[in-house]
């Protein structure tokens, strides 16, 4: 008997079963947990990604304009939302993130570390009068109940089977703009009241902008006290940024400081180049392609000189007529083009062989109508088009519009495509910015306006020598597009538009 249970004592046989016995338990719960922290992992991606999508599609609407928020919980309620996820508490079919409860704030800053939550200053509040200042946008997914498999009220009564699951975004919109002069505008549609206020593209797709004659680089203490219209570009040469047409470097709509004191003889030289005109510094660049001219340049210059805008005296060739101010001491824009064919009626007959104006089409009209009065920017593209930049004026002086001073040898006759009368400048608004425009505080930019320049730049003395400094008259041009969808769509290629993550 004692020795049958000393060897039933020892028998091991079956101790597996109970080893397998007490830890399947264990192994389940192990699998179940598992499978529940993929569920919960999976349910969080699936949140965070549309909130991502959802913050980087809100913040790509904010381009500082007065609309831009509206624009942007129009695409969130229309589109974003929509996105669906699986796994929550009963979410069979899928949950979408209406249902889950997203919300969003703009912020007009974030706190540098993300360490730190976001601050009470960095909310917009009031989102129609501070709509341009909004940078980011926060969006928040509200926590979803997440039924767990596994049971851990079994372990215990105080702990729930279901916890939650949220997500958080933080997405913030920068805008550049790379190929443009470092000169701007003020906005002259800005007022005081917001009523009656315009952006520069609600006043261009409204036809306010449309064959007006503007005036910039006023010496008059106009925009700001020292300041005359240009921006800081740091570079050793104003001058060639001008006729490059590029700074060199892309601006930061957010960000632009402008230049104050004044910079004589850099911005008429420069400019000029496009008018066929190498004056003083740039006498020795009439081979250089990187300062060709346009390739029309009509302008009324006397014959045979190259170095300096000299206007004809005799009225036997002409440059395109100058705008009708409502105002003397007025320096924002001059009236529209009321008729065509009497406001451009003489500068025909000189220019093209005793000719009458022909009907020309308004072919840069914001809305696309054809029948208003041509804009000088039309005229210009019909002697383009139709073949007529040869023809020459009244003698003696007989000028064409075609290049005479550029010659290089190694390149092609410069072309209509790219138009070297367009550049493209920042217009900023001047009322709202008073403080900042004195120079090294950064101004946010109201759009870019792309702009035909009318006539070369001239002294105010004509005897001065363009590199001196002698005061200059201010650059005359017409706006032909405009920033953003209210736009035409030229200046989208100069500009570099980045949504990106930020937390």
């Amino acid at each position: 008997m004692l020795g049958t249970i000393r060897e039933f004592w020892r028998d091991q046989r079956g101790v597996a079963m109970v080893l397998v016995a007490i830890m399947l338990p264990v192994l389940i719960g192990f699998a179940l947990l598992a499978i529940d922290m993929s569920r919960a992992n999976s349910l969080h991606n699936d949140l965070q990604k549309g909130a991502d999508a959802m913050a980087l599609a809100m913040a790509g609407e904010l381009d500082g304009r007065a609309d831009s928020i509206t624009r942007a919980e129009r695409v969130a309620l229309n589109n974003l939302i929509a996105n669906s996820h699986h796994f929550g508490a009963n979410d069979s079919p899928e949950t979408i993130l209406r249902d889950s409860g997203v919300t969003w704030r703009f912020l007009r800053s974030i706190p540098p570390s993300d360490d730190t939550a976001i601050r009470a200053q960095d909310v917009i509040t009031d989102k129609i009068t501070d709509a341009k200042n909004a940078i980011f946008v926060e969006v928040t997914v509200s926590p979803v109940g997440f039924d767990a498999i596994f049971p851990a009220s079994f372990l215990s009564a105080s702990v729930n089977n279901s916890f939650n699951v949220g997500a958080t975004a933080v997405a913030g919109f920068e805008q550049s703009i790379c190929e443009t002069v470092p000169v701007f505008m003020c906005n002259p549609f800005e007022t005081t009241t917001p009523a009656t206020s315009k952006t520069i593209q609600q006043a261009f797709a409204t036809g306010d902008t449309y064959s007006r004659e503007f005036h910039i680089l006023q010496t008059t203490g106009d925009p700001g006290p020292g300041n005359f219209g240009l921006l800081d570009n740091n570079l050793q040469s104003l001058r060639d940024a001008v006729a490059k047409g590029t700074a060199g470097t892309c601006y930061n709509r957010n960000d632009l400081t402008t230049k104050t004191g004044v910079t004589f003889g850099q911005i008429n030289t420069g400019l000029n180049v496009r008018f066929d005109i190498y004056s003083g510094s740039l006498n020795s660049q009439s081979n250089n392609w990187d300062y060709r001219p346009a390739s029309n340049v009509r302008k009324g210059q006397q014959k045979n000189i190259c170095n300096k805008y000299s206007p004809v005296a005799d009225g036997s060739a002409l440059p395109l007529p100058p705008g009708v101010w409502n105002d003397p001491n007025n320096i924002a824009y001059s009236q529209k083009i009321t008729s065509t064919s009497t406001f451009y009626n003489n500068y025909w007959k000189v220019n093209h062989k005793g000719a009458s104006a022909p009907a020309i089409p308004s072919t840069s009209y914001p809305t696309g109508d054809t029948t208003q009065p041509a804009s000088r920017y039309d005229v210009y593209r019909y002697e383009i088009a139709h073949n007529q930049v040869a023809d020459k004026s009244n003698g003696p002086t007989n000028e064409v519009g075609t290049p005479q001073c550029f010659n290089n040898g190694k390149s092609p006759l410069p072309t209509a495509d790219p138009d070297r009368r367009l550049i493209n400048l920042a217009v900023i608004d001047c009322l709202a910015s008073v403080n900042a425009i004195k120079g090294h505080t950064a101004i946010k930019a109201d759009g870019y306006a792309s702009i035909f320049l009318i006539s070369p730049i001239t002294k105010v003395n004509s005897n001065d020598n363009d590199d001196g400094n002698g005061a200059e008259k201010p650059i005359s041009f017409e706006i032909v597009d405009v920033d953003g969808p209210l736009g035409n769509g030229s200046l989208d290629k100069a500009l570099r538009n980045e949504a990106q993550l930020y937390r």
